[in-house]
């Protein structure tokens, strides 16, 4: 089983196609290279250090919250 995890975008790097995305307060590398147009603020969702795809915010934010109740994650 594979987990993708929503992440904001707060920083982009054109010349390398990489990101930094945050997830729970944790900033993390990811790969642009599978996605189109990503901007700050963005969400998208990340595996193995990849962005996969974008995805609206209300959705992420609603995943997130899901996590947090779950107890995956504590900040959402």
């Amino acid at each position: 089983m594979c987990l993708a995890l929503p992440a904001k975008i707060v920083a982009i790097d054109p010349d390398s196609n990489m990101a930094t995305a945050s997830v729970d307060n944790v900033k993390v590398e990811v790969s642009l290279a599978l996605v189109d147009d990503v901007a700050l603020g963005d969400y998208v969702l990340v595996h193995v250090g990849y962005a996969l795809n974008k995805i609206d915010e209300d959705e992420a934010l609603k995943t997130l919250a899901l996590f947090a109740e779950a107890g995956l994650m504590s900040n959402v």
